[in-house]
């Protein structure tokens, strides 16, 4: 008796075959993938992922992956009974924060990330920042606003900090013996305290170390949009004026602000990409005007 075949695995398997030549012509490139947001609890998100990673690494590319975790920090503070203030949107991060939170970013996220890779054919290692040296962070102090005095103040954050220093070796060794480099944005100051570091900052920074061909951040928006329509390609002059007029605000203002440090440190382009949509890095790479908002000097 035979069956009809799935609809939506035949997509999916035409999808995938009709990348692999647009792939190809970046065989040998680093891409960098910051991969947070809310689709990572989702498991068929997570899946398709992992998939179009493995692919990326099938195709001669070399993929590496940085993951945040906040919602998952959020919950497990809450299960412990531990309250979080924010500044700046930033976690004030005290020690047993700066525990808890390298015990989800570093353990279960990390390790979950490298199973899915694992399912889906590939072969990944999860590490941090702490280890071999990878990232150097020192303390960041924030800002906010004192009503009373009309004035800005500086606010203690604790265990935040900020890259200062990467160092390739261990991403390069990972990367040469066919292994996906899964990294938790947990970082060591010269000071010995760990840190915790924002994982768009620290995405950035590994890109620019590795001279990455691109810097994909993926989150849970469709990119840049001025007047309901989506900004495909942006050079940091244009953002600068969508800053001044007030058409990027909030939380997208940090995020173009890393894709254009990015850049500016030799990244070829970065790329905002909504990571609910199915194969969303597969879409990026070879249509022609894209799915997210790609920045370029």
């Amino acid at each position: 008796m035979s069956h009809a075949p799935d609809p939506a695995l035949l997509a999916k398997a035409e999808t995938l075959t009709e990348a692999l030549p647009y792939l190809q012509r970046y065989a040998g490139s680093t891409f960098v993938i910051k991969y947070g947001g809310h689709a990572m609890g989702d498991p068929e998100a997570a899946r398709d992922f992992a998939e179009d990673v493995v692919l990326l690494k099938a195709v001669g590319i070399n993929p590496v992956v940085v993951h945040g975790g906040g919602p998952q920090i959020g919950r497990m503070l809450k299960r412990l009974g531990v309250e979080s203030t924010f500044v700046g949107g930033l976690r004030v991060t005290d020690k047993e924060t700066a525990e808890i939170a390298e015990m989800v970013l570093a353990g279960s996220i990390n390790k979950e990330i490298v199973a899915w890779i694992g399912q889906a054919g590939g072969r990944a290692v999860g590490l941090s920042g702490k280890d071999a040296g990878l990232v150097r962070a020192e303390k960041v102090t924030g800002r906010e606003a004192d009503p009373l005095q009309g004035i800005e103040r500086h606010v203690d954050l604790g265990f935040v900090g900020e890259p200062v220093a990467v160092d390739r070796r261990i991403v390069d060794t990972l990367c040469d013996a066919g292994i996906i480099p899964v990294i938790a944005p947990v970082a060591i100051g010269a000071d010995g305290h760990t840190y915790n570091v924002n994982a768009d900052t620290m995405a950035g920074a590994i890109a620019a170390a590795l001279g990455a061909a691109r810097f994909f951040l993926l989150t849970d928006v469709a990119g840049v949009l001025k007047d309901g329509e989506l900004q495909s390609n942006l050079t940091p002059a244009a953002i600068r004026r969508l800053m001044d007029d007030g058409v990027v605000t909030g939380g997208m203002i940090p995020k173009l602000e890393t894709c254009m440090a990015a850049v500016g440190a030799g990244v070829d382009a970065a790329v905002i990409l909504d990571g609910r949509v199915p194969h969303a890095l597969l879409l990026e790479i070879f249509t022609r005007a894209g799915v997210g908002t790609l920045v370029r000097c």
